[in-house]
């Protein structure tokens, strides 16, 4: 079985974000680059599910949109200990168009399982995972915390009001997962850097898609109030403040 590890290239979240162009597009100066955390956790269990001799899992790739400024963190992805990548060669532009870019590489290369993370750090849009399944018509799980494999079938277990419930699903299958679905994200050995050099990245161009989503405008948030110290002895001025200015009670 082969599985897909969907990645996205994501700010760190310590870096402080600017604009330019009238908040109109983002500053990449200086910026660190990661993978999306929910990806990295879907990544670490892709890889448990490879290593697991009690299935038939073989191959764990990378997916990616976006140009070679990202390879450095597919690189990452590699060194944690996937076995390739591959690389769509164009700007992301909007949900819409990476879900289609992907979809287009998943057709041709016939992968069993797709992990997509439900949302991504920057945009948090929680629709990538679920529009690749509309494009292939493939049957897909949300909100996946837990992913064994049984008799070549995924066993997934997902989060539901009140509790959680275990589906089987038939193969290709997408599966949107969240936290949960590892425990901690798996951390690249020094061995894993030295052998990420030399695995293969393969760069796909990318088919043409409509760009359907225009942002406007950008706008950072509100600075956070100075900090307001109460005298112990007076309770009084702290419900007063909860009340009339925090609106909490």
């Amino acid at each position: 079985m082969k599985i897909l590890v969907c990645i996205s290239n994501v700010p760190d979240t310590t870096t402080k974000i600017k604009f330019t162009d009238n908040n109109t597009r983002f500053d990449s100066t200086g910026v660190q680059w990661v993978i999306n955390p929910w990806d990295e956790l879907a990544l670490t269990r892709a890889l448990e599910l490879r290593d697991d001799t009690s299935n038939s899992v073989n191959k764990v790739t990378v997916g990616h949109v976006g140009t070679s400024a990202a390879d450095p963190t597919i690189r990452k992805a590699l060194a944690i200990g996937a076995d390739d990548a591959i690389r769509i060669n164009a700007e992301p532009e909007d949900a819409y168009q990476v879900a289609a870019q992907l979809a287009e590489v998943i057709k041709k290369e016939q992968f069993d399982i797709i992990f997509a993370g439900i949302e991504s750090s920057d945009f948090n849009g929680s629709t990538v995972g679920s529009m690749i399944a509309e494009f292939l018509d493939y049957p897909s799980v949300s909100a996946v915390s837990g992913l064994n494999i049984d008799n070549d079938e995924p066993v997934i277990t997902r989060e539901i009001d009140g509790g959680k419930e275990t589906v089987t699903i038939p193969t290709p299958c997408i599966a949107v997962v969240q936290k949960g679905i590892a425990i901690e994200p798996k951390i690249a050995s020094m061995r894993g850097i030295m052998q990420a050099r030399t695995k293969s990245i393969k760069v796909m161009e990318p088919v043409d898609v409509d760009i359907i989503t225009e942002v406007v405008t950008f706008e950072p948030p509100q600075p956070k109030p100075d900090c307001v110290f109460i005298e112990e002895d007076n309770p009084g001025k702290l419900v007063e403040l909860l009340q009339n200015e925090a609106k909490v009670i």
